[in-house]
């Protein structure tokens, strides 16, 4: 089923990117784009994810200096559009997969596209990832821990039924039950063109 496939790869990402657990870190990719499109893009995608949990984490660091502050943010922006992009190209993926389908009559339109449903998987494996790490982190206190593990298990249960739903969705559309369209997100704060602060500029 292929969210085996990308919760396997979102969790290889995790563990890479924890080996060294630095954002400076370089990025290299395993899967080729040219024989493993789909592994390349999820890979890529789970890859920017996680380097901005951890923008995140850093930014609010109350004794940041402000000037590393403000440059942090501009990384998470460009992080964010990055973000954007994979899962359009994701959808693009999907998009040219079943272009030969014949939706039936009746077929009916999701609320999201099936790229957006695995954004928010791969943010998903990063929240199990962090969480267990709390579950069992030893300093933490006894009820910390055990907090901990009670969400857990809610997100454990979230991701089975996340994965169950992105399966069926990418079934539905093969099966032409239901069809694909997909909205350019079209963001405007970053387009000189769009925003009026940087068109004044």
């Amino acid at each position: 089923m292929f969210s085996d496939k990308a919760n396997k790869i979102f969790q290889e990402v995790i563990e890479k990117y924890h080996e060294k657990d630095t954002v400076e870190q370089p990025f290299e990719n395993p899967y080729h784009s040219e024989n493993q499109l789909i592994d390349h893009l999820l890979y890529r995608k789970c890859w920017i994810d996680t380097v901005q949990w951890h923008y995140e984490d850093i930014i609010r660091d109350k004794h940041i200096d402000p000037v590393d502050a403000l440059t942090l943010k501009r990384q998470i922006d460009a992080s964010n559009q990055d973000r954007t992009d994979m899962v359009e190209y994701i959808d693009s993926y999907f998009l040219e997969k079943f272009k030969e389908v014949q939706p039936n009559d009746d077929a009916t339109i999701n609320s999201e596209s099936p790229a957006w449903a695995i954004d928010r998987l791969s943010i998903l494996a990063l929240k199990i990832y962090h969480m267990h790490e709390e579950a069992n982190r030893e300093d933490a206190s006894q009820e910390h821990q055990m907090k901990c593990k009670a969400k857990l298990d809610v997100l454990l249960e979230q991701r089975v039924d996340l994965s169950t739903a992105i399966n069926q969705l990418l079934e539905d559309i093969a099966g032409g039950k239901k069809y694909m369209k997909v909205y350019r997100q079209m963001k405007m704060y970053n387009d000189d063109e769009l925003n009026p602060v940087l068109r004044k500029k």
